[in-house]
């Protein structure tokens, strides 16, 4: 399984991102994937998921509203819109991925991340 993140970068306050994770080698029936973000000085907070086979989607209350995730498994993409963004959501975004169709526990697979700065 390989997760590789693009579409980071730096932006003003209260303007958008869109994140993807091209995603190869891995099966998505019935599975959770997610978004992690990790703020300086902080541990890693997993900010939104969505499983496979529903395609049901939680958020962290941190950025529920703001932040979609979606996934097209025919694309091979997993992605995450950013909008409203503000300082407190600078961090390293990773994508993740796990064979189990609960969201919780550990991810067994992860991207290298891709840093987003709000200023």
């Amino acid at each position: 399984v390989q997760l590789v993140e693009s579409g980071g970068g730096s932006v003003q306050a209260g303007g958008s991102l869109r994140l993807s994770c091209g995603v190869s080698g891995y099966a998505y029936y019935r599975n959770c994937m997610a978004w992690f973000r990790q703020a300086p000085g902080k541990e890693r907070e997993k900010i939104a998921t969505i499983n496979t086979a529903g395609g049901y989607t939680t958020y962290a209350a941190s950025v529920k509203g703001r932040y979609t995730i979606s996934l097209d498994t025919t694309k091979g993409a997993l992605s995450l819109q950013m909008n409203g963004l503000q300082p407190e959501d600078t961090g390293m975004y990773s994508c993740a991925a796990t064979y189990r169709d609960s969201c919780q526990g550990v991810f067994r697979y992860w991207g290298q991340g891709t840093q987003v700065t709000v200023s």
